[in-house]
């Protein structure tokens, strides 16, 4: 939920004029109101609310709503998103209004940009490459190198160095009502950085033209890909709200195979790693996706951090990671899962709880269609928690971790170490949620 700079609580804020709609849903967020004693509370300087989730702790998240008019930013295009983001050690506050929908794979003046004009110099090429790494003769044990491997490196770089926007402290990254704002082909980098909202965009085809092969990944080999939609690495108090995330145009069942194995253009939708922390992810929509989003990018990581809580989103046409946790405190409620295959994205699982993270998943609603299994719902490595209440499968109130533990020889701890405070907007019950979020999450929403 958004909040004004006056840090209103969601209570007061809904008793100011919105619509009757809205207010049946149960969302506050977005809507253009009226506040006698401030004023129109508007998009580009809205904040986290208190106590909505993770990110409102401490300081809170207030984005770049203390920008001045110098950095107030409306951007259209590709070169104008860089030069407003600017310098990421740049900590002045920050608002930028993408207006319309940025193609991320052009040049500076405009101008197309496609896979081979990234290839273009480096000596790159896929037939080589799959010549160079056939694992009928470079065998399985090794990764690739030598000149074929630093080509197509190069050309990644080259890609990385047109798509890759690095997000600085102190900043909002909104979309502008009304003009299908967003980022195709492009990720938004929110690295070692405190105090960062993104709203109201569509993230659409972030796609790596040049994906690794990693023949000792997993017993067949893997093709690995590079890019997330938006990133969190070491970024501290993150707000990401009303976006929508998904592969469109290009869905996974369009991927040829070589070696067998599927040649993977995609990673993450918004992951969350490198020990980032205060993290509240709220209204968003993924569709069509794999890899959705992954908390803690190694078992290993420190204890501490990857504090998440992730509320009021849709989740359709999701391989899994939805998210995978690792280490951190991860609360997720009033979320909707539509497990249904669309586009060709099967469910493998929704949640997926392993090294130790400590999940509470509460008030959450599952679609699960016909001859689908609840025990395929959660997932785990053993070290895990989830503890569980008032979740619905088609409206029914189930004990996912039960379910799952009677089928798997890897049990889901079923208590966690930490209590959830941080509620604001939780829902105490999910009945509705299908219908209510239907019509209040993703980009375009906001007005």
């Amino acid at each position: 939920m958004a909040a004004s700079s006056h840090r209103r609580s969601l209570r007061s804020r809904r008793t100011l004029v919105v619509s009757a709609a809205v207010v049946a849903a149960g969302v506050g967020a977005g809507v253009v109101v009226m506040n006698a004693n401030a004023g129109t509370v508007d998009l580009y300087h809205q904040t986290l609310a208190a106590k909505d989730g993770w990110a409102s702790s401490g300081t809170g998240t207030t984005g770049g709503t203390k920008a001045d008019a110098a950095h107030t930013f409306t951007v259209s295009t590709r070169a104008q998103l860089v030069k407003a983001l600017g310098s990421a050690s740049d900590t002045t506050p920050r608002i930028i209004k993408i207006k319309g929908t940025i193609d991320a794979n052009t040049d500076d003046a405009g101008k197309k940009l496609t896979c081979a004009s990234y290839a273009a110099g480096t000596g790159y090429s896929l037939s080589a490459y799959l010549k160079a790494y056939d694992p009928a003769t470079y065998g399985r044990s090794k990764l690739p190198s030598g000149t074929q491997e630093k080509a197509r490196a190069a050309a990644q770089t080259k890609q990385a160095k047109n798509i890759v926007f690095k997000v600085p402290a102190n900043t909002t990254v909104v979309g502008v009502a009304g003009t299908n704002a967003g980022i195709s082909g492009g990720m938004l980098q929110i690295q070692s950085v405190d105090n960062v909202i993104v709203r109201n965009l569509n993230f659409s085809a972030t796609e790596d033209c040049f994906p690794q092969w990693d023949p000792t990944d997993g017993d067949d080999g893997n093709w690995n890909s590079n890019y997330d939609s938006v990133t969190l690495r070491g970024a501290t108090h993150v707000w990401a709200d009303h976006n929508s995330f998904t592969d469109a145009a290009h869905f996974d069942s369009a991927n040829p195979k070589y070696y067998g194995r599927e040649y993977q253009i995609h990673d993450g939708a918004l992951d969350i790693t490198k020990s980032s922390d205060l993290v509240t992810v709220s209204r968003n929509q993924f569709t069509n996706h794999d890899k959705t989003m992954l908390i803690g990018s190694s078992d290993s990581e420190p204890s501490g951090k990857l504090r998440v809580s992730i509320h009021h989103n849709i989740w359709k046409g999701i391989v899994q990671r939805a998210p995978l946790a690792r280490v951190g405190q991860v609360h997720i409620y009033n979320n909707y899962y539509d497990v249904t295959t669309l586009n060709g994205y099967a469910t493998q699982y929704s949640i997926n709880s392993r090294a130790k993270a400590q999940v509470i998943a509460e008030n959450n609603y599952w679609r699960l269609p016909t001859g689908g299994k609840v025990a395929k719902l959660l997932s785990g490595d053993g070290t895990g928690s989830v503890k569980g209440s008032g979740n619905l499968v088609n409206g029914t109130v189930t004990d996912l971790v039960a379910a799952y533990n009677a089928a798997s020889s890897k049990d889901l701890k079923t208590t966690v170490n930490w209590t959830a405070t941080l509620t604001a907007g939780l829902e105490t019950s999910a009945k509705n949620l299908p219908t209510s979020l239907a019509a209040t999450t993703g980009a375009g929403v906001l007005k």
